[in-house]
């Protein structure tokens, strides 16, 4: 058996590693449309740019962010729970000092028995009011501000540097796999080869 049979394993892992490379570098390059023999390469990211950040922004803004959910997320009475004790605080600093610098009068009848009365009557109607103020909020937000148009043109405005980087800090482990596997497979394949070739000889 001739030596050189032995590097077709070597030949074959580099030669599908260098595809695989090759069609990893296309998603992003050239940048701009290039004319090479009669045939116009651009990347396939730079080229279908705006339709991926359409697709993304109606993704973003139906699927995975929806105002249903902020709602839900705002008016959870875990986090009114959380806004409620600024609010005692408030309000207890406005029986207690405010009211009656505004008031005199009226301040010089409010004891702390009276302020302490008064402040668990104001608690308990605003941790009734709350979910509805925070829910009249997101229905005005809704009105104005549009999720699937921002990330659209967030997405639409990157440079294609940019567009690449951001892919590349979240794809780096997966595109270096993706490597890896078709320069194993490239491999096999290549002792395949040599195995037929030893069973037909």
């Amino acid at each position: 058996m001739t030596w050189w049979l032995y590097t077709i394993p070597f030949i074959s892992a580099f030669i599908h590693w260098l595809t695989i490379w090759m069609a990893l570098k296309l998603l992003f390059h050239p940048r701009q449309p290039r004319n090479i023999l009669g045939f116009t390469l651009h990347g396939v990211f730079p080229k279908r740019q705006k339709q991926i950040a359409e697709n993304l922004g109606r993704i973003v803004g139906q699927e995975l962010l929806s105002f249903g959910d902020i709602e839900k997320t705002i008016t959870h009475p875990d986090n009114i729970g959380k806004i409620l004790p600024l609010a005692e605080e408030h309000i207890d600093h406005f029986l207690r000092h405010k009211l009656k610098q505004s008031m005199p009068v009226v301040g010089m009848f409010i004891g702390d028995k009276t302020i302490t009365q008064l402040k668990s009557v104001f608690m308990d109607e605003l941790e009734t009011l709350f979910p509805v103020i925070m829910k009249n909020y997101v229905g005005h937000i809704k009105n104005d501000l549009d999720l699937e148009k921002i990330v659209t043109d967030k997405i639409a405005n990157f440079s294609s540097e940019k567009l690449e980087i951001m892919l590349n800090q979240i794809l780096t482990k997966e595109f270096r796999f993706v490597e890896i596997i078709g320069a194993a497979l490239g491999f096999f394949i290549g002792l395949l080869q040599i195995f037929l070739t030893l069973l037909i000889k």
